[in-house]
């Protein structure tokens, strides 16, 4: 049990520059404190003592500002950063290795009771600050989801989610999910290497455009050597650079 506890702290410590040692993770982070309440009352509502369960749930909230339901599933190394604000429902599943920011809603949508309301969160995804993630469908392992995106269907896996209503954005490099790799664990969701659709179509059309002057300079060539009068391949060098300022200008 202590090697799991140690474990879980030494992944904090990992994902959050912040963290000096052990100690100051142990006695100064709720959303460890937290997670470890939970350990508590989630047992106890297995054994059928949920009263007891919720009490001790609402304890929990009072002291670290977090709102997990007992009859919640949190895997190992999860990591509430900041924590304040969030809210985790009845029959949220959340796998190893998850990092969820402060202001984060993983609720339901549906009233009906004895069913799976809220989401299923698979292993090492980031949920970033204030976003809602709502209803009984699977966020995919290594996925990540953007500050205040409102999430209502199934995110695949190694994709990014942005926007509200999100939207997923192309799936970038594979996510690591073993808690001691700091190489593709990214902070709040952001990576630099995860293109805008809208940038993306942009810098499509720019490069067909280029393409196409090339093929025209080429016919003027032709036709220019046929009538034996010269080509202006002035015109068409302007448009190529002016096209590739643009394209470099939607890089940045």
């Amino acid at each position: 049990m202590f090697n799991s506890l140690f474990d879980q702290v030494d992944s904090i410590i990992v994902r959050d520059p912040a963290a000096r040692n052990r100690l100051e993770v142990i006695t100064c982070y709720q959303g460890l404190h937290a997670v470890w309440f939970h350990r508590i009352s989630h047992a106890l509502w297995n054994i059928g003592l949920k009263w007891i369960a919720r009490v001790l749930s609402m304890v929990s909230r009072f002291i670290t500002g977090i709102e997990i339901h007992p009859g919640a599933k949190i895997g190992q190394r999860v990591f509430l950063d900041h924590g304040l604000g969030i809210v985790i429902g009845e029959t949220t599943e959340i796998g190893d290795d998850c990092t969820i920011y402060q202001g984060v809603t993983l609720g339901g949508t549906s009233l009906y009771k004895g069913v799976k309301r809220h989401p299923t969160l698979g292993k090492g995804v980031v949920v970033s600050a204030g976003a809602k993630v709502l209803g009984g469908f699977t966020v995919g392992d290594g996925a990540r989801i953007g500050s205040n995106a409102v999430v209502l269907k199934e995110i695949p896996a190694g994709a990014t989610a942005v926007g509200i209503p999100a939207r997923v954005l192309h799936p970038d490099l594979p996510q690591s999910v073993d808690s001691k790799t700091k190489e593709y664990f990214s902070a709040y969701g952001v990576t630099p290497n995860v293109d805008d659709p809208v940038s993306m179509a942009l810098k499509g059309l720019i490069d067909a455009t280029i393409e196409q002057e090339a093929k025209i300079a080429q016919l003027e060539k032709a036709l220019a050597k046929l009538s034996n009068t010269p080509s202006d391949p002035t015109a068409s060098s302007d448009t190529k650079r002016d096209l590739g300022a643009m394209k470099e200008w939607l890089k940045e």
